[in-house]
Order: structure tokens, then sequence, then C-alpha cells
């Protein structure tokens, strides 16, 4: 193909007067190209990286959001708050009297059940005793077959003695008979002692109230077999609870603060509101070297019967307060150095603090150590907590209204 030039302006077409592109044109529309898709890569570059770096902030705020720890936190409280200390304990009957069998036999009949208030020596049940009766008819005919026997020894004996006056027997003779005599004695005082023992017995078929008091257990009923001597199973338990025990045990600290005499307030978590009085009676006089704590005795009235024996109270006993502070028990951690404790500080950062245990009281520790009462405590802290471990403490969920909650079990 021939190129043409048009001869004014020098513009080439082809053999058929069609215009050709010049170089110039062409490098320009190249030029263009380049630049558009450096523009579009430019512009892809900068979307991944900023993709990327938006990605990674919300992969670090997701790994701090996972690694960051939420804590729970409590406060410790003064061992005697107010000049006054606080101690769990279990109310006893004053006196608790379980019946046992001290003859064996069968339930004949009872006469009293659990509540009954019983007078001292009021029948509760009677027992039949089979084998028992046949060994006192046997006692009885052995007496009387060991009186019949030292009559006749007595009678020997005498004629003897009369014999032996005129010289009609020997001596030898008459020292037999006086020795039978004294055997045939000592045999009859044996069947009488066997016949007084086994007649007591019998009087044990009749279970009596040992105390005026409440029945609170009856384990027998009509026909059952009961055994002499089983210590195991008792047949009633007859409780005296116009009147109660307490038995608390108070710290080594506080013992010497203890006295005859104290008052002391004791409450029960089912009747708010309500305090009945006591008196400490009775200290053990020694700190018992397990509990390092000394047991005292606190007897209380129980006129109306309000106060049940076997239920769980606190008793306040006033006391100086000796610096000692009590955590919960969920709060302590066991370390190669001993018992320690997590508090956290104004920053936000976990603080570990060594702790003595001084005594345990139910799930509340009382303890000897750094802390303060403005100290806060993890609760159930992880093993893995280590001193300046950044934590966030959860703030404690709001308590629902009355209403709300009524509504809500509705």
């Amino acid at each position: 193909m021939e190129e043409k030039h048009h001869s004014s302006v020098g513009i080439q077409v082809d053999e058929h007067g069609m215009h050709l592109p010049t170089r110039t044109s062409v490098s320009r529309r190249a030029r263009v190209v380049l630049i558009v898709i450096g523009v579009l890569l430019a512009a892809g570059a900068a979307r991944t990286i900023i993709v990327n770096v938006l990605n990674r902030g919300r992969l670090d705020a997701v790994a701090e959001q996972n690694t960051r720890q939420y804590v729970s936190i409590v406060h410790p409280v003064d061992a005697a708050t107010g000049g006054k200390l606080t101690l769990p304990g279990t109310l006893r009957g004053f006196v608790e009297a379980p019946i046992h069998a001290r003859a064996s036999g069968y339930v004949l009949r009872w006469q009293a059940d659990i509540g009954a208030h019983v007078k001292q020596g009021q029948l509760l049940a009677e027992l039949d005793t089979p084998e028992l009766n046949q060994e006192l008819a046997q006692a009885t005919a052995q007496r009387q077959q060991a009186q019949a026997a030292l009559a006749l020894a007595k009678t020997s004996f005498d004629r003897a003695q009369q014999l032996r006056q005129r010289d009609a027997v020997s001596q030898q003779e008459l020292d037999d008979r006086q020795g039978a005599f004294n055997q045939g004695t000592a045999n009859l005082a044996a069947a009488d002692a066997n016949m007084r023992r086994l007649t007591e017995l019998k009087g044990f078929q009749r279970i009596v109230a040992p105390i005026d008091g409440v029945v609170t257990q009856r384990n027998v009923d009509v026909g059952d077999l009961v055994n002499s001597g089983n210590a195991g199973r008792a047949l009633f338990t007859v409780v005296q609870a116009d009147r109660l025990r307490l038995y608390v045990q108070v710290p080594q600290a506080y013992a010497q603060q203890v006295k005859l005499g104290q008052h002391v307030g004791v409450a029960q978590a089912e009747l708010p509101g309500k305090t009945f009085d006591g008196t400490i009676t009775r200290t053990s006089q020694a700190i018992d070297v397990a509990t390092r704590s000394l047991q005292i005795e606190i007897t209380l009235p129980n006129p109306d019967g309000r106060l049940l024996p076997g239920a769980y109270v606190q008793a306040t006993l006033p006391m100086t307060p000796v610096g000692r502070l009590q955590i919960p028990a969920n709060t302590l951690l066991f370390r190669a150095e001993g018992p320690t404790v997590a508090t956290v500080d104004a920053n936000g950062q976990v603080r570990l603090k060594a702790v003595t245990v001084v005594r345990t009281i139910w799930q509340t520790l009382e303890v000897d150590g750094p802390l303060t009462p403005n100290d806060r405590l993890v609760a159930n802290p992880s093993d893995a907590l280590a001193n300046g471990d950044p934590v966030v403490v959860q703030a404690p969920p709001a308590a629902k209204p009355a209403s709300a909650a009524a509504g809500a079990k509705s």
C-alpha cells in the first residue's frame, strides 16, 4: 500500500483517500491509557491499604476486648463492726434426751407422737418381752429351789448341832452340814439378785419420758423389734425447749473479752427485726488448739417456743475491735508464697497481697494483712492473675423493684 500525503497540509492518506492517524496522536492516546491504568492501580492499592488499616484496627480492638479481664469486686469489712462481733451457732434444747431400749422385745403400742408435750414419767411406748418373761419365770423357780435347799440345809445343820452336844456325830459331819447351810444361804442370795435384775429389766418394757419436754423424734412403730443396748437408734427423743443453749466459738483474739453473765443478742434470719436476749453462762476456759477459739455457752429463755432447737442463728457479742478484717472465702488465692488476695488499684491494675487466715467462719475468712476496708478485692479470681494485669471492674447488677420481680414471677 502506498501512503499519500495531502499536498497542502501533509496529512497522510491511504490509497483510497482515507486519513491515517499520525504518530503524535497515537503516542498521546497511549499516554492517556497508561495514566488511567496507573490511576486505577493507585486507587486499588490505596483502597487495599485503607481496608487493611481499618481491619487491623478492628482486629486489635477485638483482640483487646478478648484479652481484657472483667472482674467483680467486694470490700473487706471489720471483723467487729461497731464494737460488735457476730458469730454463727446452732440452737440446742436445754436438755436433749435420746431414749434407747433397755429390754429387747416387740413394740406393743406407742402413746406419744412427735410434737407431743410430755411430763416426766409419762408412758411413751410399751414393749412385749416374751423372752424376758420366760427368763423371769425361770429365775423365780430357781429362787424357790434355792429357798427349799436352804431350808433343808438349815434343818440338817440344827439337828447336827444337837447331836454334837450329845457326841452322837463327829465334828467333821457338823462342819459339813454348816458348810451346806452357808452355801444354801449364798445360793438364795444369788437367786434373789437375779430376780431383782430381771424384775428391773421387766420394768423397762414401759418406756417413759425422762424429762418434761417435747417429743421431737419417734423412730418406732407397732410390731418393730427393738434390741437392748442398740445405741445407734433412739426410740424417742425428748427435748426441753422452754430454755435453749447456744454454743459459739469465739476467736482467740476476742477470748479475753468474754465475761460470764454478759448479755448477747441472738437473731434468726427467718425472724427479721427480732432479737432475743441471751446470757453467757459457761466457757470452756481453754483455747481449742485445732480452731484457736474459745467455746462459750449462751442460755436464752424460750417460753413461747418461738425459737426452735436446731435452728441456725447469729449471736452478736459486744466487743472492742482488734483491727482484723473479714473477707469472703471466694477471694482467696493459694500461691507458693501462701494465701493471697488480688486487689484492683485506681489504675485498674491487679495488685497481689499476702494475707494470713486467722479464722474461718462458714464462707467468711478473718485475716491479717495489708488490707483496708477501702480495698477492692477480686471475687473468684483466676489463678493466672499477676501483678500489673489490667482488668475491668464490672458494675454489680441493679436490683429489680419488688413489684417488677413479683410481676415476673406471676
